[in-house]
């Protein structure tokens, strides 16, 4: 950071000391907030009513009455689970509520050749698998980083990247928008703003730093009028990701059979008095607790005492070490950041070096196979950080996000999730899924969980019950789909359905077969195809089911059948993506960029829905 000094700034010596002290201590979300308060602060100072009396500013947000000649504001969103669009939303109703015209609008819903004309455009995007665009945002994105791309010089603009900082490409898209608008021209309003998967909190200071700066120079309101708040409100107690509601365990089975080297638990929960409502498609969050043999392995690696006092949270209260492990900081994820922490923390431990140029490759394998534990183990970091200070550079444990299987028309009151114990070996060591394996060793009947509702309008059955549906979901991908099929079942509709599913084997791993069955045989369900990978000598999977039945499939296409994948991103959504590509061309006599448009155009229509993962 370039240092001030009384020669090339504006302030006094002390001033400039105290600025150098200060301002490299502050994180990004603070030197947001900071840039947004100056800016309030000057919007102040030139209110006409200042001569006569000092004007109040309202650090929450800029409330100025707007000029409409210059404050339309376009904001658009890309989202593949709807936090963006969540946020995109409250956003918007923040700014109208400030006097200005809003434009909002998902990216695929945007014409881009109006992108020119826009003044001022704001983006709240996620990222999504490797650094990728959600589905929502890629044609916009494509159009952005194309040659038609216009130049925009009378923009203004600013960008609130979402993502998961245990994931290399952190917030990815983000960073290409806003570095592709700098590109193109525009000037931004504020920094782009990089969010974790805790991201109400930046989110919101962002949300405040671009208000005061689109309302900069613009006449304040009079003292005292306060900005509505950008937390929803309302009466009574409303259950979010902020203020998860403690669901009963109603039901906890093993869905696999007897000699299955899976584990699936099939979990009800019961949401009475929860005001919680979902809609099929949508999925459950919940709040796990690390293993407490894990916790206590770690402890003594680092050589801590179990019940020393640490700070949990935001709230600055204090808890046990042990206890606070447990149930509020994130052990099991290394992130590059965090490793650049530890190392200010441990200097002589070598970690500085894993972190040195020309040794990516390293550092990313060794991130990708590896905990806190590790860590501790590797650099031997036995008795040489404090848990007061370590604690301090640990994330909170993020929720765990899950499709839900249950039509709520069906189950009134009750949620259900199928999820997969996830157990493996690496490094010599044992390892298993934070919270899947709670869900599945340490949680029974009677038990409460932290939960939220997370709503996916990129998900969702087609608006006419007559619209053929195919959905592909092999192994826990097929949750959404007995949702899908128990709500067309209490609903009445007619459409076909088809159903492609894939295990392991037949015999002990053919999740809800009863069910499917039982649908089958009602009409419910008009076709199953299934694919049991280790039943066969060659491996077969939904894909290829899919290619068998490709002249059937493609018919079913040309009649506007809406097609639905979860599961698996990285391998088998790809492996689905191109068999459609191969149906489309091979019975539709479509060539490899045709076949893509079409599937880029049924993506736009939401005939092509992807819960991926």
């Amino acid at each position: 950071m370039l240092e001030l000094l009384v020669t090339n700034s504006p302030f006094s010596q002390e001033q400039s000391e105290l600025l150098n002290r200060v301002l490299p201590t502050l994180t990004e979300s603070q030197r947001v907030w900071l840039s947004g308060y100056l800016t309030a602060l000057g919007a102040a100072a030139v209110a006409p009513s200042a001569a006569s009396a000092p004007a109040a500013v309202n650090v929450q947000a800029a409330t100025a009455p707007v000029s409409a000649a210059a404050k339309d504001v376009t904001v658009l969103f890309g989202s593949q689970t709807d936090n963006a669009r969540g946020l995109a939303k409250k956003f918007a109703k923040k700014l109208e509520e400030s006097g200005y015209k809003v434009s909002l609008s998902a990216m695929s819903d945007f014409k881009p050749n109006t992108l020119k004309k826009l003044e001022n455009l704001l983006i709240l995007v996620s990222t999504h698998g490797e650094g990728e665009p959600p589905d929502n945002a890629i044609s916009f994105y494509e159009f952005l980083h194309s040659k038609r791309a216009p130049e925009l010089s009378g923009l203004r603009y600013s960008v609130l990247a979402l993502g998961d900082m245990s994931y290399e490409f952190y917030c990815q898209t983000g960073k290409d928008f806003d570095k592709r608008l700098e590109e193109l021209g525009g000037k931004r309003l504020v920094p782009r703003a990089d969010c974790d998967v805790d991201f109400e909190e930046p989110a919101a200071e962002w949300m405040n730093a671009v208000t005061a700066s689109l309302g900069e120079g613009v006449p304040a309101q009079s003292a005292g009028t306060a900005a509505a708040p950008l937390a929803d409100t309302g009466a009574g107690t409303e259950y979010s990701r902020s203020n998860p509601f403690c669901a009963e365990v109603l039901e906890n089975l093993n869905l696999n059979g007897r000699g299955s080297d899976r584990e699936t638990r099939h979990i009800e929960l019961s949401l009475e008095g929860s005001n919680l409502k979902y809609e099929p498609g949508d999925s459950l969050g919940v709040f796990p607790e690390n293993h407490p043999g894990l916790v206590d392995e770690f402890i003594e690696a680092m050589g801590w005492q179990p019940q020393e006092p640490v700070a949990a949270g935001k709230s600055g209260g204090q808890l046990p070490l042990r206890e606070a492990l447990i149930r509020h900081y994130e052990i099991t994820v290394l992130t590059k950041p965090l490793l650049e922490q530890a190392a200010g923390l441990a200097p002589g431990s070598g970690i500085k070096e894993l972190l040195a140029p020309g040794r990516e490759q390293e550092l990313r394998a060794y991130i990708q196979d590896r905990d806190l534990l590790d860590l501790a183990q590797d650099y031997h970091l036995k008795g040489i950080i404090p848990a007061g200070d370590f604690v301090k550079i640990l994330r909170k444990i993020p929720a765990r996000m899950y499709s839900i299987s249950s039509s709520p028309e069906a189950y009134p009151d009750e949620v259900h999730l199928t999820v997969r114990a996830v157990r493996y070996e690496s490094q010599g060591r044992d390892r298993y899924g934070v919270c899947s394996t709670l869900l599945a060793e340490r949680v029974q009947a009677g038990d409460k969980l932290p939960v939220f509702i997370q709503s996916n309008s990129n998900f969702k059955l087609p608006e006419n019950p007559e619209t053929p549906v195919i959905m592909i979901g092999p192994g826990t991908g097929v949750a959404p789909f007995r949702a899908f099929l128990g709500e067309r079942e209490e609903s009445g509709a007619a459409g076909k359905t088809w159903l492609f599913y894939g295990d392991q084997h037949f015999s002990t791993d053919f999740l809800y077969q009863v069910e499917w069955q039982r649908w089958l045989k009602e009409g419910v369900l008009t076709r199953m195809d299934v694919a049991f990978s280790r039943d066969t000598d060659q491996k077969v999977y939904v894909q290829h089911r899919m290619l068998e039945k490709a002249g059937e499939l493609y018919k079913w296409l040309r009649e506007g059948a809406a097609v639905y994948v979860c599961g698996d991103e990285k391998r088998m959504a790809h492996d689905v993506h191109t068999a459609l590509a191969t149906i489309l061309e091979r019975e539709g006599g479509l060539s490899s960029e045709e076949a893509a448009e079409y599937l880029t155009l049924m993506q736009q229509q939401k005939r092509y829905q992807r819960d991926v993962y």
